[in-house]
């Protein structure tokens, strides 16, 4: 439940910075032990998990995940496609954002994918975006 600080709202999560909220991304010796200090932080650590996570990888949760693993090598991925399992896999597991855009830039020849994604909070309407990078040397082909 958030409260009203003025004429913006806040989490009551985010009042105490001496709090961890969750874990942050990547996950590496600084991260592993620092975590997200506010809800902001938690959301975007949320979602980029959601983008990484192939369908079937998550226990007891086999729907959750996009998969932007497999799209690296497609010949014509359909990016369609794609903005709409982005767009239902947030409505369902991150409601609390609203989706405003994707953007998918692949390069092919090279197996490389490039995507923005811009997003809006939906407690006091705020934007953020998010770039992930993808090519073939971190997911070598015949390892899943």
């Amino acid at each position: 439940m958030a409260y009203i600080n003025g004429n913006r709202r806040i989490s009551p999560l985010d009042i105490n910075k001496n709090v961890t909220i969750g874990v942050a991304f990547p996950l590496d010796s600084v991260n592993m032990f620092k975590g997200t200090k506010t809800v902001k932080e938690q959301i975007k650590s949320n979602l980029i998990n959601l983008l990484l996570t192939e369908p079937g990888e998550r226990v007891n949760e086999p729907n959750f995940g996009v998969g932007l693993k497999n799209l690296l090598f497609e010949q014509n991925p359909n990016i369609e496609v794609l903005n709409d399992k982005i767009n239902s896999q947030i409505e369902f597991y991150i409601p609390v954002i609203t989706l405003s855009d994707v953007n998918v830039n692949f390069e092919n020849d090279e197996y490389k994918l490039h995507i923005i994604i811009s997003y809006s909070f939906n407690l006091d309407g705020s934007k953020d975006a998010i770039q992930l990078n993808f090519n073939s040397s971190y997911f070598p082909r015949g390892n899943g």
